[in-house]
């Protein structure tokens, strides 16, 4: 080699990639503040032990550095997990939606997320659902309504960790409950229709195997049929959940066919009732002059339609809040089993109005 000359690196090729940079650390959020990393973690972490002024600036200086914080490794070392799982039959309902939205706000103001399954009325897939969930060590779990597969009572009992039903009144329950009586739901509706004068009563709902709750509601409105002293037989199916438009039309078709006198209808759900309504504007029935029609769950298309629809309200949000509160109470170390019970609210509007 001739004296002088070194070796030296060839030149980067014009399509060659950048040098990849170190991403920014605690460590790099702590240096520019000039504070240590452990006002850098308590800030991160929840802000509580350190005054608003030094939080702000830490959130600042994360945020120009382009700092993510990891919170795994520090939930691991604190034995959290961050999360809490929730279970319920369908994402496509507004009702469990409306509960969903209320418990997650509920939920991140105490740094927690909610991890979501769907079980698709399906016992079965509850409690897949339910095994899968507690394999990631949740802070909670919380459960829609109080009917479970053996085993998957028998998961939730020995998980050693809060569990919340909700949206039902369970006579055995696991944990704790936040709900009402599906069963009432449905003898307030029969209450109000009787009152109104209607005697030969009908019910649209309630007949799939895992549909619990529409169970409980078609149980209630025999209960109550009875209890007024009439015939409760006019029960016809709307077929597997989720209860649809379609299948509330049908089952108004076929109500129609068979007990073509029939003065009122009570229906599992609003969607239900939507579609019993629309089966008889078809047909050119006047709804409430012919027919009166009432629903479940105070759905927005429920007050939307003409006539608007007499439903229950069963305060989806609230549970949600309540479900949330009670998950707080229970991890700040409550030991004392909670049950919240709120009673469902009749709405009535034009439909079963004479």
């Amino acid at each position: 080699m001739p004296a002088g000359r070194g070796i030296s690196a060839a030149p980067p090729s014009a399509g060659a990639p950048p040098p990849r940079r170190r991403p920014p650390t605690m460590q790099d959020v702590a240096r520019a503040l000039g504070v240590s990393t452990m006002t850098v973690s308590r800030a991160l972490r929840d802000g509580t032990s350190i005054n608003a002024e030094t939080r702000e600036a830490v959130l600042r200086a994360a945020d120009e550095l382009g700092y993510v914080f990891d919170s795994t490794a520090a939930n691991l070392r604190r034995q959290r997990t961050g999360f809490v799982a929730v279970l319920i039959p369908s994402i496509d309902n507004a009702n469990f939606a409306d509960t969903v939205g209320a418990l997650s706000a509920a939920l991140a103001a105490q740094q927690l997320q909610p991890l979501l399954g769907a079980t698709a009325y399906d016992p079965r897939q509850e409690e897949a659902l339910v095994e899968q969930m507690l394999r990631r060590r949740p802070e909670a779990i919380v459960v829609t309504g109080g009917r479970h597969t053996a085993r998957c009572r028998r998961l939730l009992e020995t998980a050693h960790i809060p569990v919340v039903e909700i949206w039902d009144n369970p006579a055995a329950p696991i944990g704790h409950i936040v709900g009402f009586s599906n069963a009432r739901s449905a003898e307030i509706v029969v209450d109000h229709l009787a009152a109104q004068g209607f005697r030969r009563i009908a019910f649209l709902g309630g007949d799939a195997a895992g549909d619990a709750r529409g169970r409980q509601r078609r149980e209630g409105f025999v209960a109550a049929m009875r209890r007024h002293g009439l015939e409760p037989s006019r029960r016809v199916a709307t077929g597997t959940p989720p209860v649809s438009m379609r299948s509330g039309a049908l089952a108004m078709r076929d109500l129609l066919a068979r007990f073509p006198d029939t003065e009122a209808v009570a229906c599992v759900s609003d969607l239900a009732a939507f579609g019993a309504l629309s089966e008889c504007q078809r047909r050119g029935i006047r709804v409430p002059g012919a027919i009166a029609i009432a629903g479940f769950g105070n759905f927005e298309i429920a007050e939307s339609c003409v006539p608007a629809l007499t439903t229950v309200d069963p305060a989806p949000r609230q549970i949600g809040r309540a479900a949330a509160a009670i998950v707080k109470r229970a991890l700040a170390g409550g030991d004392r089993r909670e049950t919240i019970i709120i009673e469902p609210v009749l709405i009535v509007r034009q439909s079963t109005i004479r």
